[in-house]
């Protein structure tokens, strides 16, 4: 399983803030820390979430509720969970239209991470491999 640094969350972050403009900066980064943190949960040796759609879904549940930046918290939860999703071997590529509606409700509706991580899974697909390179 691969997850994302600090770091690359953080270079997302910045990225969202060049496009779409916003305030900088970090509003708490305890939380930032913990929504980074969460995927890797384990009790006694083994993942609380047992799926990669289920550590998506709490990384991105907690980006989006959490707030941790002072700006942008849901443009960047989307596109660091794409990239937790594409270093592990599949392509987030919702529907058109999807993506907005789907991130608002997350926050304002209080979407699950069940709920999320079935959304995740259905709009994405396996990566091809290319054999021999």
């Amino acid at each position: 399983m691969k997850f994302v640094s600090l770091e690359e969350t953080y270079a997302i972050h910045e990225r969202m803030l060049q496009i779409g403009g916003g305030r900088a900066g970090i509003h708490d980064f305890a939380m930032l820390h913990s929504a980074i943190e969460r995927p890797k949960a384990q009790f006694g040796g083994k993942y609380l979430y047992d799926t990669i759609w289920l550590m998506a879904g709490a990384f991105l549940q907690s980006m989006v509720r959490n707030q941790p930046f002072e700006d942008a918290n849901k443009r960047t939860a989307y596109f660091t969970t794409k990239r937790l999703l594409f270093k592990n071997g599949y392509m987030l590529q919702p529907k058109r239209g999807e993506v907005l509606k789907f991130m608002v409700n997350v926050d304002v509706k209080r979407t699950s991470t069940e709920q999320i991580a079935a959304w995740l899974e259905k709009s994405s697909k396996k990566q091809i491999q290319a054999q021999g390179l």
